[in-house]
């Protein structure tokens, strides 16, 4: 039978009833098989609580031995363990509990709580994985401070970290050490974690504003001492930005960060204790790419910004995680704007949210910002809560400004320092601190779906008078057929028909607003009048992706390419060209289905080309225009998708476009080569990737000289970029240079496991015919296992992705993914639950595949046995 699925109610969140704002542990790491935990909790009857006479304390997979209260031992019908929660019957309004548990480290293949790696225990609470260590109340909203003993064997593992600083260690008989950490702060339980193993340590230090020497350690496997370097770098950079750019400074004496091939998540920012999954900190040039090093920093500075971001003040239940994670990636994109270029940094955030995010909101998988009901909450660590809630909070530094808006940052953290808060708290804050109502605004955490906006505009010449009418609307989502008008920014500027840019001044106004204004937009229709404009203009909407919406004008070709070639906001620029080739592909499918031939026009091969003229400018940036919009944003344009079509046309455009400027191509690839050693800085890496898209552009035609090119990148490749964009390349052609190619990778680097993931992750990508009996063989592969995460994201998930195979016209490619998803789904129900999602949108496809993927759905339905994580997925899908 399978898992029965409880729903949660944000509705119904009441405040615990009793808080524990004290935690000791001692943790003895007996084996690899066992370990016994005694918690000494201080208990105190909430008297903002409901009122209880019994303490229900949350466990999962937890041997409960003992029992007591304030020191006295309590008899069996007292207390009772079952499969989900400890009950203490009859508790005084304050007292001490003492419990003893037994946890099985080896056998935890759901890696969460405390399991085993190789080199020893890790753990991962986030989010209730707490509960798999020790009985306690495993919500956000109950916060404690913690100490901890940790005791194992001193040679298998000589490393013992916990949260907060460490106060004493020492030797035990048996050959054992033990170590005792203090973390001063009070924190949710699913910010605690333990590390004991094998690692070889480097450290430095970092000297805050204040003049305290903070130290740093950075734990790795051994033998991978020299790939911690950059992240060590890299944590020293964000603790120096957070000082600069929001005045907070890191607040414990030590600072760890430990690096673990078995994990989950990406990273978890544990308080002075992150730990990261090894594909995320670890890099050298010859094993990473250059998105692997700017990745890897961003990645770091995003966990340790959530040490005020998430853990000095965290969220009060799991449907505010958006508090926390749409926050700090937040911060994290404006770290990158400042490391990196900021335009391509941009770039990128969007199209990550179009091509995760947007899907997501028009699937049954759809929800708010802030959800209202969860069965699981694993299944909420979605793009809405992250990338979408990251648009809300730069919207509202839009709204207010800068300088207004790091006021009402401050004012947050004077205020709820130490709080477990709602994403209320945020968006008031932000109100005191700029008299902005922002009372609208917060529908943008309430509703799912991606809105859209419908422009359209009229100019008068006798008055020189320009008006812009925006329309705003939201389609039906689950559960939320109607949706109101929202509060949002919409950044316009004005361009000539020669490309000059015009000040703007809105009717009423005394005074203009320069290249650029903001329009705030709170009506389902919207009128602005623009006064003093010489002639008729070509309007540039949504600079800087000002809201996170689609937004529809009815642009001609000749418009989209004089914003191409002279908007001054880069992002548009950007999206000008995006949209140019958009509309092309979306009539090229048309054509497709209909059996006309798929043409392009020469405007479309001349635009690009005047990009890769000017590309010495920003080679990074010419690289993202350069790039055509992904299959999946394709298909999201489209009323029945089909994957075969999609991809047929994005193919065709990419051939026309590599025969039209095969020299320009071939000149820009000998143009950009990087001189010197190896750098992932922003402007080397920018040449590396403007290099290597004209060598796959060349690729695309699959002519022997530039295979042979490919080949001599990919042999002579002094850093893991160029090798890998050669492998990629290669992978996607149907020659005999292919498959050599493919094998010597993996030969020369079988032993880097994250070389490895690339490796299969190249494969899984390809758009060859037999992709789908290859991933099938690799999933037996002795490089492949479904108990390491990284492997199945890297197989499993990238195949996923691949949308012609994925979306096989036989079904095979939805078969393979039952079959994998069925198999991982009791190791690790969380990474299967997240394969399954591959599925979900069945609805939008056209009918063949439709019936397909629904028989894929209705055949993991009826497992036996099929955990909850899954279940959910599946049972709102097939709704």
């Amino acid at each position: 039978m399978n898992a029965a699925a409880t729903t949660v109610r944000l509705a119904d969140y009441r405040r615990p009833a009793f808080l524990i704002p004290e935690v000791v542990l001692d943790i003895d790491l007996q084996s690899e098989d066992e370990a016994r935990v005694a918690a000494t909790l201080s208990v105190q009857r909430n008297p903002d609580g409901a009122s209880s006479s019994s303490l229900v304390l949350d466990l999962d997979e937890v041997s409960v031995e003992s029992v007591a209260i304030d020191g006295k031992l309590l008899p069996p019908e007292r207390w009772q363990a079952d499969g989900r929660y400890l009950t203490v019957q009859d508790v005084p309004a304050s007292f001490r509990l003492d419990t003893v548990s037994r946890i099985h480290p080896r056998q935890n293949t759901k890696l969460m709580g405390i399991y085993t790696s190789s080199t020893g225990f890790f753990s991962l609470c986030e989010a209730e994985g707490f509960r798999r260590i020790t009985p306690f109340l495993d919500r956000p909203d109950v916060m404690a401070r913690y100490t901890v003993t940790l005791h194992a064997d001193r040679e298998r593992y000589p490393v013992l970290l916990a949260n907060g600083n460490c106060v004493a260690q020492g030797e035990e008989g048996g050959a054992r050490h033990w170590a005792r950490w203090v973390d001063p702060f009070p924190k949710p339980s699913y910010l605690f974690a333990v590390v004991a193993a094998r690692l070889d340590r480097s450290q430095d230090s970092f000297r805050t504003r204040s003049g305290r020497n903070v130290l740093l350690q950075f734990f790795v496997e051994p033998g991978k001492l020299d790939q911690g370097v950059f992240a060590l770098e890299s944590l020293k950079h964000a603790m120096k930005w957070d000082e600069d750019t929001y005045g907070l400074e890191v607040d414990l004496d030590e600072y760890n960060i430990v690096a673990v091939g078995d994990f989950n998540a990406g990273a978890m920012e544990n308080k002075g204790l992150n730990i990261f999954n090894t594909k995320l900190v670890l890099a050298r040039s010859d094993i990473s790419t250059d998105w692997d090093f700017n990745f890897i920093d961003r990645t770091v500075a995003h966990e340790y910004f959530h040490n005020w971001t998430g853990n000095r003040v965290t969220c009060r239940d799991w449907f505010q995680l958006a508090l926390k994670e749409g926050l700090t990636v937040f911060r994290e994109q404006q770290y990158a704007g400042d490391r990196y270029s900021r335009a391509v940094a941009r770039i990128q955030a969007v199209r990550n949210l179009r091509t995760g995010q947007f899907p997501e909101d028009a699937g049954p998988m759809a929800h708010p910002v802030r959800p209202s009901a969860y069965q699981q909450v694993s299944n909420f660590y979605t793009s809405t809560v992250y990338q979408k809630g990251a648009e809300l909070v730069r919207m509202m530094h839009t709204l207010v400004g800068p300088a207004k808006f790091r006021q009402a940052m401050d004012l947050y953290f004077r205020e709820h320092d130490g709080q477990a808060v709602t994403t209320d708290a945020l968006v008031a804050a932000v109100e005191e601190a700029s008299g902005e109502d922002l009372s609208q605004f917060r529908l943008w955490y309430e509703q799912s779906g991606t809105a859209r906006l419908s422009v359209r505009d009229q100019y008068d010449e006798t008055s020189q008078t320009y008006v812009l009418t925006v329309t705003q609307s939201c389609p039906p989502t689950p559960g939320q057929p109607t949706k109101k008008p929202m509060h949002m920014p919409l950044t316009v500027g004005l361009l000539t028909p020669d490309g000059r840019e015009l000040p703007l001044r809105l009717e009423g106004e005394k005074t203009g607003r320069g290249g650029s204004a903001v329009l705030s937009l709170r009506q389902e229709t919207e009128v602005f009048r623009f006064i003093d404009v010489p002639v008729p203009p070509v309007p540039s909407l949504g600079r800087n992706f000002s809201a996170p919406v689609i937004i529809g004008y009815p642009y001609d070709d000749q418009a989209l390419q004089l914003l191409l070639g002279y908007d001054s906001d880069a992002f548009n620029r950007w999206e000008a060209g995006q949209r140019l080739a958009m509309d092309l592909l979306l009539r090229g499918v048309a054509d497709r289905r209909a059996g006309r031939p798929v043409q392009f026009p020469d405007y479309l091969a001349e635009a690009f080309g005047r990009v890769l003229a000017d590309a010495q400018k920003d080679p990074a940036f010419a690289a993202e225009a350069l790039t055509l919009p992904a299959e999946i944003i394709i298909a999201e344009r489209l009323e029945e998708i089909d994957p075969q079509a999609v991809h047929e046309v994005r193919f065709a455009m990419r051939r026309f476009l590599a025969e039209r400027l095969h020299g320009a191509f071939r000149s820009a690839y000998d143009l950009f080569a990087t001189p010197g050693p190896y750098s992932p800085d922003a402007e080397s890496s920018g040449r590396r990737a403007l290099r290597n898209l004209c060598l796959a552009f060349l690729m695309d035609l699959g002519e022997a000289e530039t295979r042979s090119l490919c080949v001599a990148q990919l042999a002579g490749a002094t850093n893991m970029t160029d090798a890998m964009a050669a492998l990629a390349a290669l992978a996607s052609c149907d020659c005999p240079e292919r498959r050599p190619a493919l094998d010597g990778f993996y030969a020369k680097w079988k032993d880097e496991p994250l070389v490895v993931d690339k490796w299969l992750s190249t494969e899984a990508l390809s758009r060859l015919p037999g992709t789908v009996a290859r991933v099938r063989e690799l999933s037996r592969h002795p490089a492949f296992t479904l108990k390491n995460p990284n492997k199945v994201y890297a197989l499993v998930g990238s195949f996923g992705v691949n949308q012609v195979n994925f979306h096989a016209a036989d079904g095979s490619g939805y078969a393979l993914m039952v079959e994998l998803a069925l198999a991982l789904d009791p190791i690790n129900p969380q990474v299967a639950s997240r394969m399954v999602r591959n599925l979900e949108r069945y609805k939008r496809y056209e009918p063949a595949r439709r019936e397909l993927m629904r028989a894929a759905l209705q055949t993991i339905a009826a497992h036996p046995g099929l955990s909850r994580e899954t279940g959910e997925v599946v049972g709102k899908a097939l709704a």
